[in-house]
């Protein structure tokens, strides 16, 4: 059975006035939850590479926990636990953004964990050496090689990170997909919808990767 499919409605006017919406929280929550979460992995990276088990325990059972979680409860219980405790709602959109950095930190942190431990030992040495402390042979050695090191693999995450913020529509959360949603249902073409949908995840997803892979072989040439 052939589909009778009709794109018509789908015009520029369309678009603008529901999908644009949608997609500029998708990327602001995107963007925000990137750099929230490299800052938070990062600080987890170097409490878990610490060597104090007062830092290294609490960090990895955090990491470990959000690893083994489907993010999509995570999302769900932030946005319906925390009301209880604060006695408060935070809104679909504030609780989003806050349940991807917390949740993609522990994503990036492993990340930042492999690049720290990239960097030669000798180089760390050295930087003690000159009577740098372990804070600043971080801060100035170590943490800008790392971030080198390991840009492909984080801007990578990212890329997957904006795929999962089609997720919030379990909140209510107004995203790209949202969006979409609230088109198909008003003219009453989901199908449509929905194509178009994967059509444009697929677009950004794919031309980002592109991206990545031209930094990445860059980064080669250098080294």
């Amino acid at each position: 059975m052939m589909l009778n499919l009709d794109f018509a409605f789908l015009t520029p006017a369309v678009l603008s006035g529901y999908v644009v919406k949608g997609f500029i929280f998708s990327l602001q929550l995107t963007l925000i939850a990137m750099l929230g979460g490299i800052f938070l992995g990062t600080l987890l990276a170097l409490m878990r590479l610490s060597g104090r088990t007062w830092l290294v325990m609490p960090a990895a059972a955090y990491v470990n926990t959000m690893r083994s979680i489907p993010l999509v409860m995570v999302i769900l219980w932030f946005f319906l636990l925390i009301p209880l405790v604060t006695g408060r709602p935070l809104g679909a959109e504030m609780s989003a953004i806050i349940t991807f950095t917390l949740f993609e930190a522990a994503y990036y942190s492993e990340i930042m964990r492999a690049g720290i431990q990239s960097i030669p030992r000798g180089q760390v040495a050295a930087g003690y050496a000159i009577g740098m402390n372990y804070s600043q042979t971080m801060r100035i050695v170590v943490l800008p090689q790392a971030f080198r090191n390991m840009l492909p693999v984080l801007l990578t995450q990212t890329i997957i990170l904006f795929q999962d913020t089609s997720l919030v529509y379990a909140i209510g959360a107004y995203d790209m997909l949202k969006g979409f949603e609230i088109v198909g249902k008003n003219f009453n073409r989901p199908v449509e919808t929905y194509l178009v949908a994967a059509l444009l995840y697929f677009v950004i997803s794919f031309s980002l990767s592109t991206l990545v892979k031209r930094l990445q072989s860059r980064i080669s040439i250098i080294r």
